[in-house]
C-alpha cells in the first residue's frame, strides 16, 4: 500500500500516534505555549475509516498499552512506547518531506499495526479527530472532535476563497468609459490600482454579499457581522494592513458602525474566526452548532500537540486573532475586482480568504 500525502495530511497521522504514546492532551494559552495544570486524559480515540469500518483505540494503562479495536473486537494491543517511538519517526519525515505530496517508506508497516488504511480525514470534514476524554473537574466524559492544525507544512487557510465569499461593493461617480479602463489595468497589484483608480475618481459603498447562505450564516453571529468583515475587507484591498489584528485596530480607531467603546470589533472578529475554525462554511446553511465540538488541536513546529477545548474558548478566540491574516484568492477564479453594471448600478466585488499567519 503506497500512500502519499502533504505536510498537513501526514501531521494527522502524527497526532493520532502522538496522542496515543502520552494519552493526554494538554490546553494551550493565547501564545500556544503549555498551560501545565489543565489537561485531559484520554480514554480512547476513535475512527471511521470506511463505511462499516469503525476503529477504536483504547487507552488501558501505561503497563496494559492500547487496544486496537475494530467493530468493537479486538485485533492487537501496542505499547505506548512503541506510539511514541512511531510518532519521532513519523516527525523526522514529515520535517524532511518536500512541499507537495510526498510518501513515506515504512508508514504502511505503522498504519498496519494501528489498521487503518487513511493517513487524514476528507477535506469537507472540520472534525479530523475525534476522541474520549475524561475532565478531571466534573468527572464528565465526552466525545470530542477536533480539527488539526499543523504548524510543520505551510500555514494552512482558515476561510478557503469561493464565489460564496464574494462581498459586493455599489460604485458611484465612474462612467462606463472609465470602468473599461479601470477594468483593463493589469499590473502586478492591479486589485489596489483599480480600487485607487476607483476611489480618486467615486466612491465605493458596501452593498451586499453575493451568497445569501454565507450572509446568513454570519448573521447568526452577529446582526452587523457582514458590514464588519465588508469594512474590513477594503482596508485590506486598500492595502492598509494584511494581519486581522492590525485590521481590527484600524477598525476600533475608525469605529465606521459608532459603538460607544473600544473592543467591540475585537470580540465580534474573534467569534467570527472561531465560528468559521468549528464548523462554519461560507456556502452551506449553519445552525450556530460546532462540527468539532472538542476544538483544535495544534501540532507544533517542534513537534508538540496541544489544543484549544472548547472550554477554553477566549483563549483560542484571541490565538486565532493573533495568528491569522486576509489573504487575495484568484480574481479570475472567484471573479472579483472587475466593475460590472446590474440593474443600472455599478458594483465591484472583493473577495474574502483568511490564512493562518
Amino acid at each position: 500500500m503506497r500512500l502519499s500525502g502533504n505536510k498537513g495530511e501526514w501531521s494527522e497521522l502524527y497526532v493520532l500516534l502522538k496522542l496515543l504514546s502520552t494519552g493526554e492532551l494538554y490546553a494551550a494559552d493565547e501564545s500556544l505555549e503549555r498551560i501545565k495544570d489543565v489537561y485531559y486524559p484520554i480514554l480512547k480515540i476513535i475512527r471511521e475509516e470506511d463505511e462499516g469500518k469503525h476503529l477504536e483505540y483504547v487507552i488501558v494503562s501505561e503497563e496494559n498499552g492500547i487496544e486496537v479495536r475494530w467493530n468493537a473486537e479486538r485485533v492487537r494491543t501496542v505499547t505506548q512506547q512503541e506510539m511514541a517511538e512511531r510518532a519521532e519517526f513519523l516527525y523526522e519525515k514529515i520535517i524532511e518531506g518536500g512541499k507537495r505530496a510526498f510518501e513515506i517508506p515504512g508508514s504502511d508497516k505503522i498504519m498496519e499495526e494501528l489498521a487503518c488504511t487513511k493517513i487524514s480525514a476528507p477535506s469537507t470534514d472540520k472534525t479530523d479527530i475525534t476522541m474520549q476524554i475524561h475532565d478531571i473537574n466534573t468527572g464528565y466524559e465526552p466525545i470530542c472532535g477536533f480539527s488539526i492544525k499543523s504548524e510543520l507544512g505551510s500555514a494552512p487557510t482558515l476561510l478557503n476563497a469561493s464565489g460564496a465569499t464574494n462581498f459586493v461593493y455599489e460604485v458611484s461617480g465612474i462612467s462606463d468609459e472609465l470602468a473599461e479602463q479601470i477594468n483593463e489595468i493589469d499590473s502586478k497589484t492591479k486589485i489596489l490600482d483599480r480600487i485607487q483608480m476607483i476611489l480618486s475618481n467615486g466612491t465605493m459603498k458596501y452593498s451586499h454579499m453575493k451568497n445569501k447562505v454565507f450572509s446568513g450564516n454570519l448573521m447568526l453571529i452577529d446582526t452587523y457581522m457582514e458590514d464588519i468583515i465588508a469594512y474590513m475587507l477594503l482596508l485590506y484591498y486598500k492595502n492598509q494592513a494584511t494581519d486581522c489584528d492590525k485590521l481590527i485596530k484600524i477598525m476600533e480607531e475608525q469605529n465606521p458602525l459608532g459603538y460607544p467603546r473600544n473592543g467591540i470589533y475585537a470580540f465580534k472578529f474573534k467569534k467570527f474566526l472561531c465560528s468559521i475554525a468549528l464548523g462554519m462554511m461560507p456556502s452551506k446553511e449553519w445552525d450556530g452548532h460546532d462540527e468539532a465540538n472538542g476544538g483544535y488541536v495544534i501540532v507544533k513546529d517542534d513537534g508538540e500537540v496541544l489544543a484549544y477545548h472548547i472550554y477554553n474558548r477566549d483563549a483560542f478566540e484571541g490565538y486565532l486573532l493573533k495568528n491569522t491574516k486576509f489573504e487575495r484568492g484568484s480574481t479570475g477564479k472567484h471573479g472579483f475586482a472587475t466593475l460590472y453594471r446590474e440593474n443600472d448600478k455599478m458594483y465591484i466585488n472583493l473577495n474574502l480568504q483568511v490564512r493562518f499567519i
